[in-house]
């Protein structure tokens, strides 16, 4: 699992602007994947974040990389926290959700519609994306409840925040100096407005 391919996938994450980031990654071994796993988490875990692996199949693996403090507080939410109690999740921690989200995984073979909410996306377009209402717009996630404007503009500072990091990758700045460790998040009721001081 390269630098290049953690960074173009997960700068957002790696920069605290959002959640959590999912990829593929192909492997040749379980083992060697699994080493490599670890090797990101020696370097990020001081950092607030953390890569796990979500699925295993056909030589890939199903590489989620999230901010568990940030987790926690997303999936709190009154709208996720209703639809993750209708699809039978446990109402623990956030640990315990994603391993029920692997399992949900592994029955159904594609993504539950619910995968949104450990990305970071508005508990509200990942219902409304589950009720099929109209689409505002596009990008990172649909847009249907929440403010397209404001949805709008994270999408342009994710793409901005990845463009950036892959340039500094390039320079030489490895994933531990890409990633921040936020002290304190300030948390506003919209997810997409989350501000970060450092």
């Amino acid at each position: 699992m390269s630098e290049e391919t953690v960074i173009r996938c997960c700068a957002p994450t790696l920069a605290a602007i959002k959640t959590g980031s999912l990829f593929s990654c192909a492997f040749e071994s379980k083992e060697d994947m699994t080493l490599s796993l670890r090797t990101v988490n020696r370097c990020l875990i001081h950092k607030g974040v953390r890569a796990f692996p979500l699925r295993w199949k056909d030589g890939k693996a199903l590489i989620y990389l999230y901010r568990p403090s940030m987790l926690e507080h997303d999936l709190r939410d009154p709208v996720a926290l209703d639809h993750l109690r209708s699809c039978g999740y446990p109402m623990g921690g956030a640990m315990e959700q994603i391993l029920f989200l692997v399992s949900r995984l592994r029955e159904n073979g594609a993504f539950p519609h619910e995968i949104g909410l450990f990305l970071g996306y508005p508990a509200v377009d990942v219902r409304g994306f589950i009720l099929h209402e109209p689409c505002k717009c596009t990008g990172l996630w649909k847009v249907f409840e929440s403010d397209e404007k404001e949805a709008m503009r994270m999408f342009a500072r994710c793409r901005r925040c990845m463009e950036g990091y892959l340039k500094r990758n390039q320079e030489g700045w490895d994933l531990s100096r890409l990633t921040i460790r936020p002290r304190q998040f300030s948390y506003k009721s919209n997810p997409n407005e989350r501000k970060v001081s450092a």
